[in-house]
């Protein structure tokens, strides 16, 4: 499996072939073109992590055939930003480690999910200068909510839902008060934040889904959210924890004056990114988490470890002040 000090190698390259750029590989290099044939981007694949592919494009059996031999992930998403396949790298016929997966039936780890991403919550709202009152007293309440969860094999879903969603409505409130914030809408891009959200979400889904098949999870099956078809629970329980990071840089981008709303399309009541506008803000996001990518890559490896070894919730790993502790 990956080490930590061989990961912090590790890079991800974005190849924007809507604008033309093509992919090529040399000496096992990858190359990145623009569309005048100027080399843009170049890597070893011994250090390429995922690539990314913002556009209509085909994969040649020799582009898979690399990641599979050099272990690195592809993500294909459209034009607007929206994923439409993956080829994912990492360790496969992992049985005793989906077995335990398809065993466990307690809302345990949900509970300490759920208690992480409050806890991140609080701490970066915390990170806020000239903080006003009403800031002071929803940290407070934040607080109140997180402690309310203490392991307790009897606490359902429902009621964990249900911290969960009034933690988050204040907390929203508060974070993206540097715009006119009307409530989150997932995947309805109402609003400028709400679309950047999405994409910010999605990249940071995609880099965890990476990461979890490095060590061989069935990533359909979640302890958080519930399987349905298709849908990769497991991922979006690890997402959970680590929205706040994206949530803030979304705010440090709107404070450093680095969102212009002239790049932002409406089409049928939702905005939309394109094109050269999208390089931008994909860049600035992906930015922002490949800065944390080790702390994201200690989390998921301690969780393995902690899932492996059948450790209570309370040995979980936890983040504190930008560490994994466990």
């Amino acid at each position: 499996m990956l080490s930590l000090p061989d990961f912090k190698q590790k890079q991800i390259a974005i190849a924007l072939v809507s604008r033309g750029e093509k992919i090529s590989f040399r000496n096992d290099n990858l190359l990145i073109k623009d569309a005048e044939g100027k080399v843009r981007h170049q890597s070893s694949c011994h250090r390429l992590f995922a690539l990314f592919v913002v556009g209509q494009a085909s994969l040649t059996s020799g582009i898979l055939l690399k990641a599979k031999r050099f272990g690195f992930s592809i993500v294909m998403l459209s034009h607007g930003l929206k994923p439409y396949g993956s080829w994912m790298s990492g360790a496969e016929g992992n049985v005793l480690l989906r077995q335990k997966q398809y065993a466990y039936d307690e809302t345990l780890i949900a509970q300490h999910i759920v208690k992480n991403k409050i806890a991140q919550q609080i701490e970066y709202l915390t990170k806020r200068r000239n903080k006003s009152d009403a800031l002071h007293k929803t940290i407070d309440k934040l607080k109140t909510y997180r402690d309310k969860i203490i392991f307790d094999k009897a606490m359902g879903l429902d009621t964990l839902l249900g911290i969960e969603g009034s933690a988050s409505r204040i907390y929203f409130k508060h974070m993206f008060d540097v715009v006119e914030w009307q409530g989150r809408r997932p995947r309805a891009k109402l609003d400028i934040v709400n679309l950047l959200l999405d994409i910010g979400y999605m990249q940071l889904f995609h880099l965890l889904d990476a990461m979890l098949s490095l060590y061989g999870f069935d990533p359909y099956k979640g302890v958080y959210h519930q399987a349905f078809y298709q849908r990769k629970s497991l991922v979006s329980d690890l997402v959970e924890p680590f929205r706040p990071m994206v949530d803030y840089q979304i705010r440090k981008m709107y404070t450093l004056g680095q969102i212009d709303t002239k790049d932002f399309v409406r089409v049928d009541r939702s905005y939309r990114l394109f094109k050269q506008q999208a390089q931008h803000y994909t860049t600035l996001m992906l930015k922002g988490l490949m800065e944390n990518k080790v702390l994201l890559f200690e989390y998921v490896r301690q969780y393995y470890r902690a899932f492996i070894r059948e450790k209570p919730a309370e040995m979980f790993p936890r983040i504190e002040k930008g560490e994994v502790i466990w």
